[in-house]
């Protein structure tokens, strides 16, 4: 019996190495072109020139290369001078960020063109096929494709303040 639990533990970590080899931490969207056109789709829009951004609320709807967002309000913080620059998208009400292999969901998120990060916050979901981790913070350095999980204090989010994640392992014959 010991061996047996021995041998599963052993076969479990190496398809867990496997399955790193095979997908390494680093995010689909590596290399993003965050300087691409920023398309927008919303229920309303509030443009506050004074303060250089505009508020779209319902059902928004964001698309930037192969990169997407759905979240219920989005700010975007611009500047005007010698035309509009695009800086920085405020998510809240809900987010989700897809690209064509990794979906990421969380409660807030800031893009920050400028410094080609985004970060979700609060109830986070990074899901890569089968594969599936929890957080209560993401941040996506689009430049690396690094993607950093962290678990946030304890009694905040339902993992107890650590990052939980089930992965899938490929099928091997026996």
């Amino acid at each position: 019996m010991r061996r047996t639990v021995l041998t599963l533990i052993a076969a479990g970590c190496a398809g867990i190495a496997a399955l790193a080899q095979a997908q390494e931490p680093i995010s689909a969207l590596k290399g993003h072109n965050s300087n691409a056109p920023v398309d927008v789709s919303a229920q309303r829009i509030e443009v506050q020139d004074r303060a250089d951004r505009a508020i779209f609320a319902g059902d928004v709807h964001v698309v930037q290369g192969d990169l997407t967002m759905d979240t219920a309000r989005l700010t975007v913080a611009y500047e005007s001078a010698g035309g509009i620059q695009i800086q920085r998208l405020d998510a809240s009400g809900g987010v989700t960020v897809r690209s064509p292999s990794e979906t990421a969901r969380g409660d807030f998120g800031v893009y920050d063109l400028d410094r080609k990060l985004i970060t979700l916050i609060g109830g986070v979901v990074l899901s890569r096929g089968g594969s599936r981790i929890a957080g209560s913070r993401l941040v996506i350095d689009l430049n690396s494709g690094r993607a950093v999980i962290d678990g946030g204090p304890a009694g905040v989010n339902q993992s107890g303040g650590r990052v939980t994640g089930r992965f899938t392992v490929p099928q091997r014959g026996s």
